[in-house]
């Protein structure tokens, strides 16, 4: 079977520095908030072009937290999309604001923001800008806009890890960025992990505070916080991973390019090619397809895993029933999820493997 992530095939020589970095850890003595931690987060923080990383407990709480620190709570709207993992509207509701959901642009399955501007109220504060499949676009556009209405911006980088826009990275747009670490993201732990990062110091400051039940100074704590700490061991494995991921990155590039160059199925419609200012690091490779399920079928047949990311919006899911959102509708969203499809497209994918996706999808006939 052809996977959709297969850990099994990572290099030993990875392997191996992973294993070095957890004995290190257990050698240290020391578990949670320690010197592997701040390494890494002054690692990814600069990787991101900012100047504060803070390490939290998964990608859902590096939102909650973030918008948190921006004082977002009840009474207040956040704008987001319904194509998303259900932990980004989770985490707009944990704070209490009210998540108001706007549609996407059909060609790259983005938040749209003619739909976003609909959305629009008195109430805004602020907009979670999900960048889907680990592609950024039109960022100037959503930067003056936000600006303009003074609202904070929050990057959703889940799939985002170094993908870029005019050369700047994925986090360093808004006023703040929030990665998941999952093992499946292009970066991942072995187990749950997240970050935020800021260029803003009084930001990340009151983070690193709410991450730690909302200590201030030992025994003090200023506000009600989370437990939400980025531990040492994820913390240094990751600092190993990091090694491979610009070489993973260009894997996954190269694999979705020739599944854009060889598949020519018509009755399977292609992702839009990024466009010139920006670099998509493709942690998913999403077609569409009237015939989805049985295409989905067709390709298990043929020894080929594939997902689908995400078959319900977020607005068809029974706690989000009644969420506000664009008064034109959502449907740009419901055909997405409707039609949508990922192949298989992890770094350690072979040539041959990729051919007979390409070859498998061709060949598909309902």
């Amino acid at each position: 079977m052809i996977l959709m992530n297969d850990f099994r095939r990572e290099p030993d020589a990875l392997r191996s520095a992973m294993l070095a970095a957890v004995e290190r850890v257990m050698n240290s003595g020391w578990y949670v908030l320690g010197e592997e931690g701040e390494r890494f987060e002054r690692r990814w923080a600069g990787m991101c072009g900012v100047r504060h990383g803070v390490g939290v407990g998964n990608g859902m709480q590096a939102i909650e937290i973030a918008l948190l620190a921006l004082n977002i709570g009840p009474g207040d709207e956040v704008i987001t999309t319904p194509m998303t993992a259900f932990a980004t509207v989770l985490a707009i509701l944990r704070t209490g604001a009210t998540p108001v959901l706007a549609d996407i642009d059909p060609q790259t399955a983005l938040l749209s923001l003619a739909s976003a501007d609909r959305c629009l109220s008195s109430r805004t504060r602020a907009v979670v800008l999900v960048h889907l499949y680990g592609q950024l676009a039109a960022m100037d556009a959503w930067t003056d806009w936000c600006a303009g209405r003074n609202l904070s911006l929050v990057e959703d980088c889940a799939h985002a890890h170094l993908a870029t826009w005019r050369g700047r990275a994925a986090g360093c747009f808004g006023h703040v960025g929030a990665f998941s670490f999952y093992p499946t993201k292009n970066l991942g732990a072995l187990g749950d992990a997240g970050m935020l990062v800021t260029d803003d110091g009084a930001l990340a400051k009151r983070a690193c505070s709410l991450r730690n039940y909302g200590k201030s100074m030992l025994g003090r704590h200023a506000e009600l916080g989370l437990n939400s700490r980025l531990d040492e061991m994820q913390a240094a494995i990751l600092m190993e991973r990091i090694g491979v991921l610009e070489h993973a990155t260009a894997a996954r590039r190269a694999i979705a390019m020739t599944y854009r160059d060889a598949i020519r199925n018509p009755l399977v419609a292609l992702p839009s090619p990024p466009c010139e200012n920006a670099a998509h690091v493709h942690h998913l490779f999403v077609i569409n397809c009237e015939a989805r399920d049985a295409l989905q079928a067709h390709l298990h047949r043929h020894g080929i895993q594939t997902l689908i990311h995400y078959p319900i919006p977020v607005h068809h899911q029974k706690p989000c029933r009644n969420l506000l959102r664009d008064p034109g509708g959502l449907l740009a969203a419901e055909r997405h999820a409707h039609t949508c499809l990922s192949l298989p497209c992890h770094p350690y994918l072979d040539s041959a493997e990729v051919a007979a996706v390409v070859d498998a999808v061709n060949s598909f006939v309902p």
